[in-house]
């Protein structure tokens, strides 16, 4: 959690200090994207809000994306990050949007993806996506190297 505590405080710095907004939209990594960026004091400048979207119904709920929406791609892919880090950026009217889709363990998921593999995104004034494996099958270890690396793609895209 230290290292996920020290990206936030980086970010948070640099988000406050350009004035720019981020909304999150996570899914196995639990809230803890949102969490990390909430723990520096003053998140409330730059956070704009976030979901966990870990069901095709919090995905409906929350994000107001319908099935029709993601026509061709499937969760824990890059097409489906880009399209959730999207969606939070505009509903939230962000100047990034930041999100997160995998299998945190100790078992893959129904798409045959292993635990430890996650498709994170970021959308704002450029967008990237990437996917990460980090060959393990412990839940929580995996869910905070999936936090570590949304909060490492936002840092990337800030630069």
């Amino acid at each position: 959690m230290e290292q996920l505590d020290a990206l936030a405080a980086e970010l948070g710095e640099r988000l406050k200090a350009r004035g720019e907004t981020v909304a999150v939209a996570e899914s196995s990594s639990g809230g803890l994207i949102s969490a990390a960026l909430l723990g520096v004091a003053g998140a409330s400048k730059y956070y704009l809000g976030g979901a966990v979207v870990y069901t095709g119904k919090a995905r409906m709920v929350l994000m107001d994306l319908p099935r029709e929406a993601m026509a061709g791609m499937r969760s824990a892919s890059e097409p489906y990050a880009l399209l959730l880090a999207r969606t939070a950026r505009e509903r939230f009217g962000a100047t990034w949007g930041i999100s997160e889709t995998g299998a945190a363990g100790p078992t893959g998921n129904g798409y045959g993806d292993p635990a430890g593999h996650t498709c994170i995104a970021v959308s704002g004034p450029m967008e990237m996506a990437v996917t990460i494996e980090t060959g393990e099958s412990g839940r929580a270890a995996n869910m905070v190297a999936f936090a570590a690396a949304a909060l490492e793609l936002l840092k990337r895209a800030t630069a």
